[in-house]
């Protein structure tokens, strides 16, 4: 399946000024695939090193940092050498080995000849002690669940993708596409974007299989609460459960005492935390002003919080995967808060982190970002009903250049920017940004 990170890492590779690649993002996202493949396809070689399942690796980096030494007790650890540009060096899990972290600093100085990528959990690398990682020696790169886009790639639509990447911003999706695409986009509603799953789903096209493979995940994040934060098991517990309920509630302001009753801030803070750096949940802020910058008006106390992965929300919520086909309204909250979740992933994805806006409880606009020197308003509808009367008092506030309605209808443009929920990944076009550009759909592009 292709991600379309790959491309970056071809540029990484590529960079004559590049540093030790760092890949991090929420388990399971497929981190190790994506640099597996990666490495085979660009690499005569790809020299792999587990530092959660060979606990024994941490004492290569015991002795001291020299990477010419490590690199050579490592040749001789996998029974042949480990070339320079030829060789890649893929040191995984590696926030089970702080040592590990370290020597990145010593491979970009001392040898940078040799291509290093790592893949580590956030909360593992956030949590690693503050001497041990490389500060300004390392590259980037964040990983998250598959967005619609490569969900869509994933489902060999490649022709599909062609077209919408090339799609002018003035016109409408031809009505039969449009029905494609509304299908497409209820089935990840569904099915999320964790890879195991989306590969699931393509050679089965069975919803039972897939949610075997979601419980099995739910079932390995909930584990991780018990190995790296027993101490706050319970109250990870309770949050983590109590999120599908509060999103899906008219108002989806998240309250800690709706968590347990008699439970305050201050009991469950560290826990929601836990959950924020393992990349697990998105903790999206309110303001009170659509000023510049808008971190300045933020309400840290005042918040809303979001799932990593659309699918796993639906499942860990209990929702039958039939709600996508609801017409009588029973689900009206619950698609309300899954389309939310889908449009705040998609705007993570293309690296916004937006806050949402609130007027003293009377109007509230789901979304404002940055786009450039614009400030944008973003309401989002589940369905093709777009009146918003928020939308309409944040304008005759504030008189914004854009504002973005997102729903299923068509690409609009009435005053406001109508955008379909299945275009989100393409926002910057549509605001007028430098848009982010789906890499292109060639045979190298490969998870």
């Amino acid at each position: 399946m292709r991600r379309l990170c790959y491309d970056r890492l071809i540029e990484w590779k590529n960079d004559p000024w590049r540093k030790p690649l760092i890949l991090d993002g929420v388990r399971q996202c497929g981190k190790t695939h994506l640099l597996n493949e990666f490495g085979s396809k660009n690499y005569d070689s790809v020299a792999y090193f587990n530092f959660e399942d060979d606990r024994d690796l941490a004492s290569h980096f015991e002795q001291n940092l020299d990477p010419h030494r490590i690199i050579e007790e490592f040749s001789i650890l996998i029974g042949r050498p480990i070339v320079p540009g030829k060789t890649l060096i893929f040191f995984d899990e590696i926030q089970y080995c702080g040592r590990a972290l370290t020597s990145l600093k010593y491979f970009c100085e001392e040898a940078p000849e040799h291509h290093v990528v790592c893949a580590g959990s956030l909360l593992g690398i956030k949590l690693s002690k503050p001497h041990s990682f490389p500060v300004g020696k390392v590259n980037r790169m964040r990983l998250y669940p598959m967005n619609f886009f490569e969900f869509l790639l994933a489902n060999g639509e490649d022709m599909l993708c062609g077209y919408l990447k090339e799609l002018p911003i003035t016109e409408k999706v031809p009505a039969a596409i449009e029905t494609k695409l509304t299908d497409y986009l209820r089935k990840y509603y569904v099915v999320g974007g964790m890879p195991a799953v989306v590969k699931r789903w393509v050679s089965t096209k069975d919803i039972s299989a897939v949610e075997m493979i979601q419980d099995d995940i739910l079932k390995d994040y909930v584990d991780d609460f018990g190995k790296h934060a027993a101490a706050d098991l319970n109250e990870l517990t309770m949050i983590w459960r109590s999120i599908p309920q509060q999103l899906s509630r008219e108002n989806k302001r998240f309250f800690f005492s709706h968590v347990k009753e008699g439970l305050r801030a201050k009991d469950l803070e560290r826990a929601m935390e836990w959950l924020i750096s393992a990349g697990l949940i998105h903790k999206v802020n309110m303001i009170s002003a659509p000023m510049v910058p808008l971190s300045s008006y933020s309400d840290e106390t005042v918040f809303k919080i979001y799932f990593a992965d659309v699918g796993l929300l639906r499942k860990l919520a209990g929702v039958d995967p039939a709600f996508i086909f609801d017409s009588n309204g029973k689900y009206k909250h619950f698609k309300g808060a899954v389309a939310e979740n889908h449009v705040l992933n998609e705007l993570l994805f293309i690296g916004k982190s937006p806050y949402y806006w609130r007027s003293e409880g009377i109007a509230e606009v789901d979304f404002i970002d940055n786009f450039g020197t614009k400030t944008v308003p973003i309401e989002v509808k589940a369905e093709t009903n777009t009146k918003s009367k928020s939308l309409a008092q944040f304008i005759d506030l504030y008189h914004p250049e854009c504002a973005v309605k997102v729903s299923m209808n068509n690409v609009g443009k009435n005053g406001v920017t109508g955008l379909p929920l299945w275009l989100v990944w393409k926002i910057k076009d549509y605001v007028g940004e430098t848009a982010w550009e789906p890499p292109g759909l060639n045979e190298n592009s490969a998870e």
